[in-house]
C-alpha cells in the first residue's frame, strides 16, 4: 500500500514525464520529421525502438557486465537521452524515499555526481530552496539546466570531478549545505583494493561541508557487490566515529557482511510512469520496484539517534518461506537475526506482523531467543514504529545503553534477502 508521502512523490513525477521528453526530442539529433506532433507522455515507434536500445546498453553495462561504470557514459547522447526517460524517474524516486527519512525538510543542497539532476529535483520538489547540482558531463549538466527551464525550478551547476581532486567545499559558495546528495556516485569511483578508503574520504570530505544538523544522503545501486562496497564504506566510516542516520539501527559493524551471499538493500513499491512502462515492455526490462542501497550520515561530532526502546528491528527482508510460519530477517541495536512467528499463533496482538514490508521498523514485545533468532508467540505484540520511508521515532537519552544483548540459542540458519535483480 502506498503512503502519502509515495502517492506525492508518484504525482511529482508525473508532471516530470512531458518534460523529460522534451528535453530528449530537442537535444536528438536529425531533422525534424513532418506530421502531427509528437505526445507529450510517450515514444513514438522509431523513438521507442531506439531508447529501448540504448536503455538495453546501459542496463547491462551497469547492472551486468559493468563495463560502462566509471565511463563517461552520459556525454554519449543516445546513453543520456535513454538515462533521462527510463532510469532518471527511478533515481527520483529513491531520493525522495530517502529525503522523506529526515530529521528535517531540506533547504540548501548540494548534489554531487548530479549527472541530469533526478535528486537535484528530487530535492526541490521535496521543499529545498536552493540546490547545487554539480557533475563532470557538460552535456548532463545542459539537460538538468534545460530541466530547470522548463520547470521553473532554480537550480545552479558545477563542474566538478572528483577524479581530479576538486575540493567538495568550493563547489557550496561559502554557504553550508544541510543536506549533501551522492547518487550512484560512489560504485563508479575508483577500483581496486583501496576503494573503500578512498570513497570513505571522499564522503568524510562531503560530512565535513553540511551545516550542523545535516545530513550526508548516499544511494546506490541495489546489486550485491555494489551494496556490500557501501557496506565495506559504512564500516570505515563508523569505526572512525560517523554516526548513521539510517537505515541503521546498529551501531556496530555491519553483520550483513559476515556472509559473502548477504547485502542490505530497500525495495520500495513502484507502478512505473506509462513512458517507463512502454520503454522497459519494449527493452524486455522489469520495473517492478524501486530498490537501492542507501546511507545517511550525521555531520562529524553529531551522536547516533536514540532508538526506541524495548526490542526494535527494521525488516531488511521480505518475507521468507516457511511451512507453518511467517518469517523475516530483522536489524536493530541487538544485531541481526530471524524474526518468526508461527501462523497458528497469529492474534490481536501480533497480527501486524503478517503484513510488515522490507524497511520497515517494529518494536516486539513478548519474544524470546530460539534457533538464530526470536520467536513470538500468541500473546506477543508488534507495532509498527516506523513504516518504511518515514523517520524513526527516537528514545530518550540512554536507551541504546541500557539495551540487553540477545543471545541466540543456536547457530545461525536459513536464507538471507532474496536477491535485487534490477539494481537501478
Amino acid at each position: 500500500m502506498a503512503t502519502p508521502a509515495a502517492d506525492r512523490s508518484a504525482a511529482d513525477l508525473a508532471a516530470w514525464i512531458p518534460r523529460l521528453l522534451a528535453v530528449w526530442r530537442a537535444a536528438r539529433r536529425g531533422p525534424k520529421r513532418p506530421g502531427p506532433r509528437p505526445p507529450p507522455d510517450a515514444l513514438l515507434p522509431d523513438e521507442l525502438r531506439e531508447v529501448a536500445a540504448a536503455v538495453t546498453r546501459l542496463s547491462t553495462g551497469l547492472t551486468r557486465d559493468r563495463e560502462l561504470a566509471g565511463a563517461r557514459y552520459l556525454d554519449d547522447e543516445k546513453l543520456l537521452g535513454a538515462y533521462l526517460l527510463f532510469y532518471w524517474p527511478t533515481s527520483y524516486l529513491q531520493a525522495r524515499g530517502v529525503l522523506s527519512e529526515l530529521p528535517r525538510r531540506p533547504h540548501t543542497v548540494l548534489d554531487l555526481g548530479s549527472g541530469p539532476g533526478p535528486l537535484a529535483f528530487a530535492a526541490l520538489d521535496a521543499g529545498a530552496s536552493s540546490v547545487t547540482a554539480a557533475d563532470r558531463s557538460k552535456q548532463a549538466l545542459q539537460a538538468a539546466r534545460e530541466l530547470s527551464r522548463l520547470a521553473g525550478e532554480p537550480l545552479t551547476t558545477r563542474d566538478w570531478n572528483p577524479a581530479q581532486r576538486q575540493p567538495v567545499a568550493g563547489l557550496t559558495g561559502g554557504r553550508a549545505p544541510d543536506v549533501i546528495l551522492a547518487g550512484h556516485l560512489l560504485n563508479e569511483l575508483w577500483k581496486g583494493p583501496e576503494q573503500a578508503a578512498k570513497r570513505a574520504a571522499l564522503l568524510e570530505e562531503a560530512r565535513a561541508t553540511l551545516a550542523p544538523g545535516g545530513s550526508l544522503v548516499v544511494i546506490e545501486p541495489a546489486l550485491r557487490e555494489t551494496s556490500r562496497a557501501l557496506l565495506e564504506v559504512r564500516d570505515l566510516l563508523v569505526a572512525g566515529g560517523a554516526a548513521v542516520r539510517a537505515p541503521c539501527l546498529l551501531r556496530g559493524a555491519c553483520p550483513a557482511l559476515v556472509k559473502p551471499s548477504d547485502w542490505c538493500h530497500a525495495e520500495r513499491a513502484y507502478e512505473p510512469p506509462p513512458l517507463v512502462a512502454q520503454i522497459a515492455k519494449a527493452a524486455g526490462l522489469r520495473k517492478e520496484a524501486v530498490k537501492m542501497s542507501y546511507l545517511v550520515l550525521a555531520p562529524p561530532g553529531e551522536p547516533w539517534a536514540e532508538p526506541p526502546p524495548g526490542r526494535v528491528f527494521r525488516v531488511v527482508s521480505e518475507p521468507l518461506a516457511g511451512k507453518g510460519r511467517l518469517r523475516y530477517m530483522g536489524c536493530g541495536p541487538a544485531g541481526r537475526m530471524g524474526l518468526a512467528l508461527q501462523e497458528k499463533h497469529l492474534g490481536e496482538g501480533n497480527r501486524r506482523f503478517e503484513a510488515l514490508l522490507r524497511g520497515d521498523v517494529v518494536g516486539l514485545e513478548g519474544s524470546e531467543p530460539r534457533g538464530d533468532g526470536l520467536a513470538l508467540g500468541s500473546g506477543s505484540k508488534v507495532e509498527l514504529l516506523a513504516a518504511a520511508g518515514r523517520p524513526v521515532p527516537q528514545g530518550p537519552p540512554g536507551t541504546f545503553a541500557a539495551l540487553a544483548p540477545i543471545q541466540p540459542t543456536a547457530p545461525a540458519a536459513g536464507p538471507g534477502p532474496a536477491a535485487a535483480p534490477d539494481g537501478e
